[in-house]
């Protein structure tokens, strides 16, 4: 069992950057899967970005390449830098760990999952 802590959230104008940190209480933190997924109200959650064990190998969805980046660091945190923010991306932002999940991308393969992260991009 795993505690995954967000913080960095809150309100940007458009155009703007957003850092939020991800701080996992696990001493085994480099034989997890991290990804950022967020979900809006009524909507299911989707996915933002994952880093694999190592940090050699990130994933973004399409929505976010190019303007997102994910990273990790070797005391247990993982980031999500948010540049060229739109309206579109606010929303709740979720911190999650994956273990032995065959993908990086689905959220079923995420065993953990922070409490979430109110971001809120203002036109």
């Amino acid at each position: 069992q795993i505690q995954l802590v967000e913080s960095g959230g809150g309100l940007v104008q458009a155009g703007g950057s957003l850092r939020l940190s991800c701080a996992a209480s696990v001493r085994t933190f480099n034989t997890y899967t991290m990804g950022w997924f967020r979900q809006a109200p009524g909507k299911e959650r989707e996915f933002v970005a994952a880093i694999s064990l190592s940090g050699r190998i990130t994933y973004y969805a399409d929505s976010v390449k190019g303007r997102f980046a994910i990273s990790r660091d070797n005391a247990n945190t993982v980031y999500l830098q948010m540049n060229s923010m739109k309206p579109e991306d606010t929303t709740v932002y979720y911190c999650a760990a994956n273990r032995f999940g065959a993908t990086m991308d689905q959220r079923a393969d995420y065993d953990y999952w922070g409490q979430g992260t109110q971001v809120t991009v203002s036109s």
